[in-house]
């Protein structure tokens, strides 16, 4: 074989070495204009072959590539890129599965601000959105859905439904309204352990279709960040759950024989650093763990479909898209990008605030739902005191009783600064919202201080997300506002493009950037594999308008 390596850039000339082939020009091609690697490598559905020509290294889209030692005449082959589809980043049958062209997904943000808007732009462009249905009005979300069903119609689009542990009737009446409603798939996070509302979601409608298949007509895909928790996601519900549905009535003996022989979730999002709930897994660790255990348990098992991993935390930009997918991930996640992008169901306040983070603004604070359990959220810090002033409400948490517990100084402090008001006028809203939400939670007050206490806490850690989603200016040092590292990553590479002011933002620009960009790194890679020395500003892609990224699709 004649090969040969570059020594400096792509328009310097070329040691010979050994090659790869031979090229020819097409006999019938008209003079075509000369491009620079980076713009041919944008061409991801045209092959790419980097030729010899009077010593210098051309990239060329047309004409023939021989390869092989004597594979003909014609000009020596240096590298060859085949095309490479964003649609064929992850599993294509995953893609076909749902409906959709790319395999991208935007994951569920809290309170809708992971929109209807998101969902029906990402719908419309093959990709799947998910509405942000937790910590809102069931009237709302079933608005929602009404909504989507009318705008999408056939298209895909999916709801969250969110571990609720201290409010188990609220899941079950979340998981009743996805079944009335005919929402086909769901985004099941935060779940510590299976729940019957969540089984009963995943098995309504299970049955043999005429070939003998088992259908299940509702899917869920899983965002988890620990491999027990994927494990128990990937097997078929427990027996201890089939039994109760069947004696209630909403699973036929049969039905529950089939459901044994299918997972509770095919799909298993892997969640690394993200924003919001999460364990800040590192991806590359992460990944490849629950990838293995889904082979595993799919042999295991002997299922007659695909158990699959898709990477969530972390991905915003080209090169960690492509990263995902080289892990072999069937599908990637974005969660904090799309919060800052125009459609997205926050204020336009935080989405400034999200334009200027950094990697390092962010940090965890205790979250609202499962505030006595001490579990955490990744939130912003860079422009708001949320994570201190949150941490030190469960710093008194677990140093006193009751509010009556509290030194007087510390209780002052907090009426002054972060309540604003007395805590008895606090305490008041607060049950009043609960008596309506879930009276259990008075009554279990009214027994137990220190849960008292923990409501009126919880007060400003759900009242300061909503602050930032309504961009209540008096209350801004207060904002509570959901974000991974990515965000950071995302500017980064946005700085000084026309994505870099947030009004430019919008989700499918950002997202067929994420995907084209990760084709054209997947191209330059295949181009390095080859042992070719191609300099990072010829092969990093830049941001694009959606024009152009489609041109380039064509």
């Amino acid at each position: 074989m004649n090969r040969f390596a570059t020594r400096g850039d792509l328009t310097g000339h070329l040691e010979k070495v050994e090659g790869l082939g031979s090229w020819s020009a097409a006999a019938d091609a008209p003079a075509g204009k000369k491009r620079s690697l980076k713009e041919a490598l944008r061409f991801v559905r045209q092959p790419l072959y980097l030729v010899e020509n009077d010593g210098v290294m051309v990239p060329e889209l047309g004409g023939v590539g021989l390869l092989g030692s004597g594979s003909g005449e014609g000009l020596s082959l240096a590298g060859f890129a085949p095309p490479c589809l964003p649609e064929n980043l992850g599993d294509p049958a995953f893609c076909r599965e749902l409906g959709i062209r790319f395999p991208y997904l935007g994951g569920s943000m809290a309170k809708g601000i992971s929109s209807a808007a998101i969902a029906e732009e990402l719908g419309r462009a093959g990709m799947l959105g998910f509405f942000g249905a937790a910590g809102l009005p069931l009237s709302q979300v079933e608005a929602t859905a009404e909504r989507l069903s009318a705008s999408l119609g056939d298209l895909p689009y999916g709801f969250n439904l969110i571990h609720s542990p201290h409010e188990p009737e609220l899941e079950r009446e979340l998981a009743e309204l996805y079944i009335r409603k005919g929402v086909r798939i769901i985004e099941a996070s935060a779940f510590l352990a299976l729940t019957l509302p969540l089984i009963r979601y995943r098995l309504h409608g299970i049955r043999r279709a005429a070939d003998g298949s088992i259908v299940t007509p509702n899917r869920i895909i899983a965002k988890v960040s620990r491999e027990e928790l994927a494990a128990k996601f990937f097997a078929p519900a427990p027996e201890k759950f089939l039994r109760e549905l069947v004696a209630n009535g909403s699973l036929s003996a049969e039905q529950a024989e089939l459901a044994a022989r299918v997972p509770l979730a095919q799909e298993v999002t892997a969640e690394a650093d993200s924003g919001g709930h999460t364990d800040n897994r590192p991806a590359m660790a992460l990944f490849p763990t629950i990838n293995s255990l889904a082979a595993r348990l799919e042999r295991q098992y002997g299922y007659d479909r695909r158990l699959r991993v898709g990477l969530a935390g972390g991905i915003s930009t080209p090169a960690s898209a492509a990263a995902a997918f080289a892990m072999g991930a069937a599908y990637i996640m974005t969660g904090s990008v799309n919060q800052s992008c125009v459609e997205s169901g926050t204020s336009d306040t935080v989405r400034s605030l999200l334009a200027e983070t950094r990697q390092a603004d962010v940090t965890m604070a205790p979250a609202a739902d499962m505030f006595e359990m001490g579990v955490t959220v990744q939130v912003l810090k860079r422009g708001t005191m949320f994570p201190m002033r949150a941490a030190k409400l469960y710093e008194l948490y677990r140093a006193h009783k009751s509010l009556d517990d509290l030194p007087a100084a510390e209780r002052d402090k907090l009426e002054k600064t972060m309540f604003q008001a007395p805590l008895e006028d606090i305490w008041r809203d607060t049950r009043a919202y609960f008596l309506l939400r879930d009276p259990a939670q008075v009554a279990r007050s009214e027994r137990d201080p220190k849960h008292l206490m923990a409501l009126v806490f919880r007060w400003y850690l759900g009242q300061a997300a909503h602050w930032a989603k309504d961009g209540a200016q008096q209350r801004r040092m207060d904002y509570q506002v959901w974000c991974g590292p990515s965000m950071g990553a995302f500017n980064e590479w946005a700085a000084g493009s026309f994505l870099e002011p947030p009004e430019s933002r919008k989700v499918v620009t950002v997202a067929l950037n994420i995907l084209h960009g990760a084709a054209q790194l997947n191209r330059a890679n295949f181009l390095r594999s080859q042992g070719l020395d191609l300099p990072q500003d010829s092969i990093a892609p830049e941001p694009l308008e959606i024009a152009h990224i489609k041109e380039y699709l064509c």
